[in-house]
């Protein structure tokens, strides 16, 4: 692998955890916020979700900086990201259905196509892991 391409991979590695582990912390900051995100289809109570998220969230972050636990932080990541599609679908039909700002609401609808290129960045960063 080239210079240029390894530290591409660890620029990218870097912002797949910052971003994982950011998220994570976050669902402890303002647990509410994801509690409203949780299907209510889900049995058991929205808080467990979103405390058992949060976890994985951060645990997956971590091993994603660690260049030795990268490839498999990364590959929990990709399955991490398709988990939680659910509550991003879950958002924009509330947000949609409330009395919201027409931004909140597109930026809502704007977050579900963007699983996409993190899942995407989430495997680029397993199959350039060492």
């Amino acid at each position: 692998m080239t210079t240029t391409a390894t530290q591409s991979g660890r620029g990218r590695a870097f912002l797949l955890a910052a971003a994982l582990l950011g998220a994570g912390a976050t669902h402890f900051a303002a647990p509410k916020f994801y509690d409203a995100l949780i299907p209510p289809e889900l049995p058991g109570e929205p808080r467990t979700y979103t405390y058992v998220s949060g976890v994985a969230e951060l645990g997956i972050g971590a091993l994603v900086a660690v260049p030795r636990t990268r490839r498999l932080g990364a590959r929990l990541a990709v399955l991490l990201l398709i988990a939680v599609f659910p509550g991003n679908v879950q958002m924009a039909r509330d947000w949609l259905a409330s009395d919201r700002p027409l931004p909140l609401k597109a930026g809502a609808l704007l977050r579900l196509p963007l699983q996409v290129p993190m899942i995407t960045t989430a495997r680029k960063v397993a199959s350039s892991a060492a």
